[in-house]
Parts: structure tokens; sequence; C-alpha cells
């Protein structure tokens, strides 16, 4: 019976067949032991001497880390393992020999890793941060299909900033310029006013030259904007879905976050309602907590927000910025002209934000002035301008950063590890 590893639960003291590749072994004079993997999971296979013919233990002792094979044997229940099974190999028949893989079972740089990162992804620890990221998709998608929401895709390349910043990656559209987009937010507002709750997942661009092992080049941005929903109303989404994110990974990833290390009762704790703290509020602490190198009207930085997460058990919400800070779009504080209504999300344990958003402007007249004092180009701007023009409605929304979101929820220390493949544009600045 051919299977795949994920599949061997069901086929208990039966033979079956795996292709697989090797992971790693050892041996001894009478025993060897191999790690095998198939891109479903890992098992190990142990081939005893006296059990098989010697051209296969030969075979065995002999196979090189991450050849290639078909591994026949009968599945055994193994409660040391923590995968929970193993295979008693009777056959082995090697498709291809690897020579000299360069990652080998010992300790490698990052920098290091991440140039092979086309190999790098074969080991169990980034096959367990991958099917985590696998398990954050998968979790978005049923979030936001069962509670109304409808998928739209904005455009990559864009004709303007949607915050108004020079940190694009400039292109041609033929004769015009265009650029990467940094957020397809301003494209969603438009869809919520047509289809009511929308969000968009897709690869979003900042042109910093950014080297933390929290930033990122190129990511995926998850957005959802939400017709006549006030901030209060947003910011209730925001942790409902987080929080299940987080427990569908704690459901249904148990063996990977096993696999990382991770302490899941840290994300136990993620249940909603989160935290919230103004950021007047956020200012004193950082003075209590003795940062003297920031004032009211300053932004934070990673020092500033995990010292602010860190008086929290979970991911806390920094609300009301200065109106400087923040983007031209936000609406203003109906008690205070000073700040908008906005949020910013921090995770916990020095992860940083994985969540910005506010309420947006929709008066014409309001949104026409920030406008002008961003000034921002009217011909460019036009299209966004007649959304609080025609119908408009109070309306929010968010972005979430995946791959930061994932580094939090998986414990690991890089956020280059919750992508699949350093793209050119994080391979040049990490």
């Amino acid at each position: 019976m051919k299977t795949t590893i994920a599949e061997v639960h069901k086929y208990v003291d039966q033979e079956v067949t795996i292709g697989a590749w090797i992971a790693n072994k050892r041996s001894s004079g009478k025993i060897a032991f191999l790690q095998l993997r198939d891109g479903t999971g890992f098992i190990q296979g142990v081939v005893v001497k006296a059990e098989v013919n010697d051209e296969v233990f030969q075979k065995a002792k002999s196979i090189t880390q991450e050849s290639s094979l078909y591994v026949t044997g009968t599945i055994k229940v193994d409660e040391r393992s923590p995968f929970g099974y193993e295979l008693l190999v009777t056959n082995m028949e090697v498709i291809h020999e690897a020579v000299d893989y360069p990652i080998t079972p010992k300790n490698h740089g990052t920098e290091f890793l991440m140039d092979n990162r086309h190999l790098w992804l074969r080991s169990k620890r980034q096959h367990a941060v991958m099917k985590i990221r696998n398990e954050v998709i998968r979790a978005t998608y049923e979030y936001y299909n069962q509670n109304g929401f409808t998928k739209v895709d904005p455009p990559i390349l864009t004709g303007s900033a949607p915050e108004g910043t020079t940190e694009l990656f400039n292109t041609k559209y033929f004769d015009e310029d265009a650029y990467l987009s940094q957020s397809g937010q301003l494209y969603m507002e438009a869809a919520a006013m047509a289809l009511g709750k929308v969000f968009s997942f897709g690869p979003t661009f900042r042109a910093e030259k950014s080297k933390t092992r929290r930033h990122l080049i190129e990511f995926w941005m998850i957005e959802p904007e939400m017709a006549f929903y006030t901030h209060e109303e947003s910011l209730k989404v925001q942790e409902e879905y987080v929080s299940y994110l987080v427990q569908s990974v704690l459901k249904n990833c148990k063996l990977e976050l096993g696999v990382l290390g991770r302490d899941t009762s840290k994300l136990e704790q993620v249940q909603a309602p989160f935290p919230r703290i103004t950021y007047d509020d956020a200012i004193k602490l950082l003075h209590e907590k003795g940062f003297d190198d920031i004032q009211w009207g300053d932004d934070f930085g990673a020092p500033h927000e995990t010292a602010i997460a860190e008086s929290f058990d979970k991911p806390v919400f920094i609300i009301h910025y200065p109106t400087a800070l923040k983007p031209f779009y936000m609406q203003p504080h109906p008690e205070r002209e000073d700040v908008v209504l906005c949020a910013d999300l921090i995770a916990p344990e020095g992860y940083g934000e994985i969540i910005g958003g506010s309420e947006r402007i929709h008066d014409y007249d309001l949104m026409k002035q920030r406008m002008e004092e961003h000034n921002l180009d009217p011909a460019a701007y036009d299209w966004y301008l007649q959304l609080s023009k025609y119908g408009s409605v109070p309306h929010s929304g968010f972005g979430l950063g995946l791959e930061r979101t994932i580094a939090w929820i998986s414990g690991i220390e890089h956020v280059r590890e919750a992508i699949p493949f350093p793209r050119l544009l994080n391979r040049l600045y990490p």
C-alpha cells in the first residue's frame, strides 16, 4: 500500500511504501535509524540487520542526507515518538543519491541558511513554520467567510501611495509612473462601499532598507474594510480574528509547535477581549519605566513597543495616536483634535506591531482638507475622494502583517523564517 507519512495512522501493523527523503540518520552495528520526510511529515524508519537482507542494511548504513527513495515496511505505534508511529523497514529502493548536501546537522548562521533557503525549507523546523503559516492562512479564510466578508483583490501596481509616503518602489507602466503597492486599503474602502464587508490578502512592499529581525521589504497583508463599522466595532473584529488564528494553530498544529519548542501556555492566554492603553498613557508608562528618549508626539520604536507589551499578558491595543503621526484618512477623535480614532495591536514577547487600523474619514469636506494638508495630488486621489462624495458612511478597517504574526505565534526569532523564500528584495536588504 503506497501512502504518505501523514496517513500512516490508518495502516498500523500493515505494510506500506512511502516515497521519502533522508533528513538524517544514525546507525550501529546491528541497527540503523533513518529520519524520513515526505513533505507531509517526518517519521523514523528502523532497519534491523537481522530482519533484512544484507543489501538493504548496507543501503541503510551508506545512504546520504537528502537522498530520495521508496521505503517499504510495517507501521508500528511508538509512544516515545512525538509523532506516535515508526516504520519497521523491510526494503529500500534508492531513487537518487544526494552528494555533499550543504546543510548538515550542525549550527549554521542565519545568513547562510537564508542564502540556501531553497534547501533549508526541507528542515523539520522550517517544515513546522510553513505548516503553521498554512494554518494561519486557512483560518483567515475560514474566519472571514464565516463572518460575511467577501474577498476582493486590489491591484499590486498602483498610481499613488495609500499613505502619501515616499517609501515606494517605482516602476514604469508603459509611459506612466507606477508603484508596487504598500497597501490595498484605499481600494478596499471602495469595495466596502459596494459589498459591505470585504477583505484582501496579498503582497505589499516597503522601500525601506531595514535590517531588523522584525521587518521585511516584501510581505503579505490581510486587510479587511467594513462599511457602517465604528472604530470600537473594528477593535472587536480585530481581537476576535487574532484570537481565532491563535486558537486554530493551538488546535491543529500541536506537533509543529512542539518541534519549535513553543511555550503554548502564552498562546493559550490569547482570548478576546484584549487590553487597551491610550497613546497618552503609553508615554507615561514608558517614562515610568525609565525611557527618557521619547516625548508626546514621537512614534514608538521597537524597544518602546516591547516595554509596553511586557506590561500585559495578551496582545495590547495602543489607541488614539497623535494626528500628526498617522495618515491623512484617519477619523479625528470626536472630543480631541490632536488624536485620531486608530489603534496598533502590539504582540507579546517583543514581536511588535501586528495590526494597524482606524476608523476612516467619511466627511467629504474634511477628507478634501486633509488631502490638501498632506499635499496629495488631486488628480491621483480624485477617485478616492469620490467615495466621500457619493453615499459615504462611517467605516473602519485594518491590516494584519502575515509574517510577523506567524513569527509571534511560532515563537521564532527572525521574521524571515516565516516566508517561504527570501524574495529578491528581502535578500538585498534582510
